[in-house]
């Protein structure tokens, strides 16, 4: 693994130049705002929307021309911070101008592949303990992805954090650009009347699932899987860190890669368009990153 240097040097860079993330999160900032203004008077509070893009880009500009250590942690952190943002406004996005869904679709791929539907099919192995512990391992996405980050940032491997944030923004802004070009919210909505009874669990999967509920109904996020993308992205990151880390990822990804299908959030379609993304974002970031830094 490759060392990022001391905390002062990295945190003080003497080249004030943009790093290859921050050529991705401007392009993608870029070509969003661009929508609104294609599309300024479908989009609700397009005004707003457009001065957070333009604010966003400006901290970033600021944060590469004026280095220092409050600057020097926000560059490399800023991303998660972007990601969410721009997932938000894609809930925003695509029912203002797509205004349609594809569930219909995706829900025939599903049963031409399967011959059934597989979240209903799935009901005959259904048990309280499995959906609490499947929900969990679903819940914990978000921190399992920047779990490796945070390793890399605590042993002082900097230059590799940076590439692990590079393919993580990457990962999530191409998943949010498949969400544009095909919107969809999931057989939870589109088969509910088909399933029999409602997914039960022990102590924690009730809050659980009506939290990520209240922070994703709104939204059209299912193609691709970004859980089954992001999953694999973080384990392919966690390979550098250590073979016992490697190993647990392993595990996890399969697991949330099955709970996406067993909780009803995702059709299988999605999933293999998750692992398709994945796979390509393994073959071109380790290239893409180079030529961008």
């Amino acid at each position: 693994m490759v060392s990022g240097g001391g905390l002062a040097e990295i945190l003080n860079p003497p080249c004030k130049r943009f790093w290859a993330v921050d050529k991705v999160v401007l392009a993608y900032l870029a070509l969003t705002g661009a929508l609104i203004v294609g599309f300024w008077n479908r989009v609700p509070a397009a005004g707003f929307w457009f001065a957070v893009h333009v604010v966003c880009a400006a901290v970033v500009v600021a944060a590469v021309k004026r280095p220092g250590r409050v600057s020097g942690v926000f560059h490399h952190w800023y991303p998660l911070l972007y990601v969410s943002i721009c997932y938000r406004e894609m809930s925003i996005l695509i029912p203002a101008i797509r205004g349609t869904d594809a569930d219909e679709e995706l829900e025939h791929l599903d049963f031409l592949i399967w011959h059934a539907h597989p979240t209903v099919w799935l009901e005959r192995i259904q048990s309280a303990p499995f959906t609490e512990f499947l929900q969990i391992v679903y819940s914990l996405f978000i921190p399992a992805v920047l779990f490796v980050a945070w390793r890399f940032w605590a042993q002082r491997e900097f230059a590799a954090f940076r590439f692990y944030a590079f393919v993580i923004a990457t990962g999530f802004l191409a998943s949010y650009i498949g969400y544009f070009l095909v919107p969809a919210r999931g057989p939870r909505f589109e088969l509910r009347h088909l399933q029999h009874a409602p997914l039960q669990g022990l102590w924690a999967f009730a809050i659980l699932q009506s939290s990520l509920d209240r922070l994703e109904s709104a939204a059209y996020d299912c193609f691709p899987s970004g859980h089954t993308e992001l999953a694999i992205l973080a384990w392919w990151g966690s390979r550098k860190l250590s073979q016992r880390f490697s190993k647990v990822y392993f595990v996890y990804a399969v697991c949330i890669i099955f709970s996406t299908v067993y909780l009803r959030y995702h059709y299988t379609v999605d999933i293999a368009a998750g692992i398709l993304l994945a796979w390509l974002l393994i073959l071109a970031t380790p290239p893409l990153y180079r030529r961008l830094s």
